[in-house]
């Protein structure tokens, strides 16, 4: 550390991580109870302070990578959270990001590990300070970007069915879609490919089983839904 700028206040910096998943049809959130003062035991996000060699970027995908154990998450800032009494410690500027996975893909053991779990959006406990807030405020970005970015395949696992396509939507949308127009709209997508594979988990009859393909997309990125 130098001796510049000492006239000037100190202040932490954290990162604050906001993990998204989807499930039976529900837009989810993961939480956990905090382990440290002060706040001890509320709910909370998961996050953590900025490290003096490490960029903000850095610190987040650090925190998103000890908290899943999976690496190169679909990640995006939220904003900066800077009010003055927002932490009840010490002053704490939080920059905040969030994260979309595949809940299948979050092993058991991280969730025991960590003592998180995953709750519905319209569910949620309490929260400490100001981290409902930041639910709200990634929740409306998701819903800006999910119409004219690709965001959504990173919820689903790699095969999915319309129907699970459609949920999605309606889960971040906060409102229901007209099947017929839906579908007309999927169709027109040469990226998002039907597979000769069936599901039966609903149905005797089953549903096709389709895959986003990243390729196809990344060579006419043309997206809205």
């Amino acid at each position: 550390m130098t001796t510049f700028y000492n006239e000037h206040s100190k202040f932490l910096v954290s990162v604050d991580c906001i993990i998204f998943g989807f499930e039976k049809g529900e837009l989810q959130v993961l939480i956990g109870q905090r382990q440290m003062d002060p706040g001890r035991g509320e709910w909370s996000l998961y996050g953590g302070f900025v490290q003096e060699k490490e960029s903000v970027d850095d610190a987040a995908s650090r925190v998103l990578s000890e908290l899943t154990g999976i690496k190169d998450l679909y990640m995006r800032q939220v904003g900066t959270f800077g009010q003055v009494d927002r932490d009840p410690g010490e002053r704490v500027i939080s920059v905040v990001y969030y994260a979309l996975i595949n809940v299948k893909d979050y092993k058991k053991s991280m969730l025991e590990k960590h003592g998180t779990r995953w709750v519905g959006i319209n569910e949620l406990p309490p929260l400490y300070s100001d981290h409902q807030l930041m639910i709200e405020r990634a929740v409306n970005i998701m819903r800006m970007k999910i119409r004219t970015q690709p965001i959504g395949f990173h919820l689903l696992p790699q095969l999915f069915t319309l129907t699970q396509l459609q949920k999605l939507y309606e889960a971040i949308g906060g409102k229901e879609l007209d099947k017929r127009n839906f579908r007309k709209r999927i169709k027109e997508m040469n990226f998002i490919e039907k597979t000769e594979l069936i599901d039966k988990t609903g149905s005797k009859r089953g549903a096709a089983l389709f895959r986003f393909n990243k390729r196809v997309y990344e060579e006419y990125p043309s997206f809205k839904l």
